[in-house]
């Protein structure tokens, strides 16, 4: 019995000591465990090292290495889409500054068919109306075609130098047109000089705010592209007014230091969240985005929105002078259409978030092209053009503030100054080409615009259908899901 019972000891004895070895085994598997599992960098939180429960601490755990166990940890991924502030004081900043940047630079485009009116009937009144569009054409085109150019120097630098570089161009463009008289000298002033500033201007802006949004990033956008709707409502008026009062070149020069003001606010503002990363300059990087079918077909549909989007802004005024409305109330058309764009580019980007970006942008490009065929065609009288001024600013007014959404949407947001770049300068040519063509097509009619009118819708239908291409390639014929 004795005996019995010392076995019996000596085995609970053993069982413990063996209980206590595979403790001590678990202890030191756990902590090689956390040595080997040392994270893959990538900076993401969902990289993170889940922590490791230990055993209670009956006994001592082995040595952990105090280098590695101190080691600060990995920075954030500033590309992380939980790392975007969407929102903060720099953020909201940079949104008022480019406000200010787009009052600036879209909003003087969107009042240059105020000048197409008035050089047809003063300073360039020999030449026609086809030759003087090349004027607001070349305006539009070298405000678009610098993209890539200015893309890259934006991805490489930052906006602050571009953004000083482009202030000084747009006001000294403007102030040598104020000396202007001739052809040439309004084409190199105004078409070319003072463009290449809103180019300089523009495109920082556009892309520095995609640095500090990512769910509210068309909100965002459409707050700041609200800046091209009131520079399109103010300038046109000032120009009208001031025109009779001081005179033309006071008039430029006037513009000239608004925008000089507004501009020392942007300088002072617009920066961006991500440091630049400078690389040399390679050619293929415009090429690449157009390998992307989602990209190539939002490209087209820009292209051809914006074969017709400019021809109601730049041939409204003329045409209602000529069925015989009122100088100085066809001088409030353009304005009407750029206040209405305002709420045209806020609330669709608000949407726009809530229920996908490319939906929202479909409904209001095939909007704007309805309207041109349903409404401006059969338009005549006052009451039915200054209708669809509004209606049109409200519905092509989306297109300045979800189309930049769309490229952030389908772009890694460190190349976004190259991809914008990139897809703007084949709209530039669009903008180029568009306003001559409309000028032939009234003069070969004889004066009328209908001819202008479907031009101008047609490409429209064809914009909104390669739009709908993009978004098929993204998701599918899938029709009920936010994209």
């Amino acid at each position: 019995m004795a005996s019995t019972t010392s076995l019996s000891q000596s085995s609970v004895s053993s069982v413990k000591a063996m209980e206590r070895e595979s403790q001590h085994s678990n202890v030191h598997e756990k902590n090689n465990h956390l040595h080997d599992a040392e994270p893959v960098t990538n900076h993401t939180e969902a990289n993170a090292l889940p922590e490791v429960e230990t055993e209670p601490q009956t006994e001592k755990a082995p040595h952990v290495d105090a280098e590695k166990a101190g080691a600060p940890p990995a920075p954030p991924n500033p590309m992380d889409p939980k790392n975007f502030p969407d929102g903060g004081r720099d953020a909201w900043l940079c949104v008022l500054g480019g406000f200010c940047a787009l009052f600036c630079s879209f909003g003087w485009i969107n009042c240059i068919g105020v000048f197409q009116e008035y050089y047809q009937t003063h300073q360039l009144s020999q030449y026609s109306p086809s030759t003087i569009s090349w004027i607001p054409s070349c305006e539009a085109f070298m405000m678009f075609f610098g993209g890539p150019i200015i893309g890259k120097l934006y991805d490489n630098y930052g906006p602050c130098w571009i953004l000083l570089v482009g202030s000084f161009l747009h006001v000294f463009g403007l102030m040598m047109a104020s000396l202007s008289s001739q052809y040439y000298q309004f084409i190199l002033s105004q078409g070319i000089v003072s463009a290449m500033g809103a180019s300089a201007i523009f495109y920082p802006a556009m892309s520095t705010n995609a640095t500090w949004f990512f769910r509210r990033r068309a909100l965002a956008f459409g707050l700041m592209a609200a800046g091209s709707s009131i520079g399109g409502l103010i300038f046109p008026i000032m120009v009208s007014h001031l025109i009779p009062q001081v005179g033309f070149p006071w008039t430029m020069r006037i513009c000239a230091f608004l925008i000089l003001f507004l501009m020392l606010i942007a300088n002072l503002t617009i920066k961006s969240r991500i440091p630049p990363t400078p690389k040399p300059l390679a050619p293929i990087e415009f090429v690449l985005p157009f390998k992307e079918m989602p990209f190539l077909f939002l490209t087209i549909g820009s292209f051809l929105f914006f074969m017709g989007m400019f021809l109601p802004i730049n041939y409204l005024i003329v045409q209602a002078t000529a069925e015989g409305m009122s100088a100085r109330l066809a001088g409030y058309l353009i304005p009407i259409l750029n206040a209405l764009s305002l709420f045209g580019r806020v609330l669709p980007g608000y949407v726009g978030d809530k229920v996908g970006r490319y939906n929202v942008m479909l409904v209001l490009c095939s909007l704007t092209a309805v309207l041109d065929l349903a409404l401006w065609i059969p338009a005549s009288g006052n009451a039915a053009l200054i209708v669809f001024a509004a209606a049109y600013g409200f519905g092509s007014g989306a297109f300045v503030s979800m189309a930049p959404a769309l490229i952030a949407q389908i772009s890694d947001v460190r190349k976004i100054g190259v991809r914008s770049g990139a897809m703007f300068a084949v709209i530039s040519i669009a903008a180029l080409v568009s306003n001559p063509i409309a000028g032939a097509i009234v003069q070969a009619e004889g004066g009328s615009f209908t001819g202008l009118q479907v031009f101008c819708g047609v490409m429209q239908i064809a914009g909104a259908v390669f739009i709908f291409f993009s978004r098929t390639a993204l998701v599918g014929l899938k029709l009920k899901v936010k994209v």
